[in-house]
């Protein structure tokens, strides 16, 4: 689910129209394992500082097309000090 700091980007034409094309171009598949894709991840992870930032948000070398089960791995990838899952990409963005 969106954090609520990026709710209204997630609704806009504009990322509806961008996540079709990615979509349609990678034939619907997750782009790790093959199997029918669900959700256009950003690898560099949304934040209130760069949601308006359309080279983070918008930009195809920073979103692949992952199935259920490949996203989830991606954001489970460890934990933090205090047992929480930390994604494996946190510190990048």
């Amino acid at each position: 689910m969106a954090q609520e700091f990026a709710a209204a980007f997630y609704k806009s034409a504009q990322w509806r129209k961008f996540r079709e094309w990615y979509i349609a171009g990678r034939f619907g598949l997750c782009e790790k394992c093959g199997r029918p894709g669900k959700i256009l991840h950003h690898k560099i992870l949304l934040t209130p500082f760069n949601v308006g930032d359309p080279e983070i948000t918008m930009n195809p070398a920073n979103v692949e097309y992952l199935c259920k089960d490949c996203h989830e791995a991606e954001h489970h990838a460890g934990f933090d000090a205090d047992g929480r899952p930390v994604p494996e990409n946190y510190w990048r963005g």
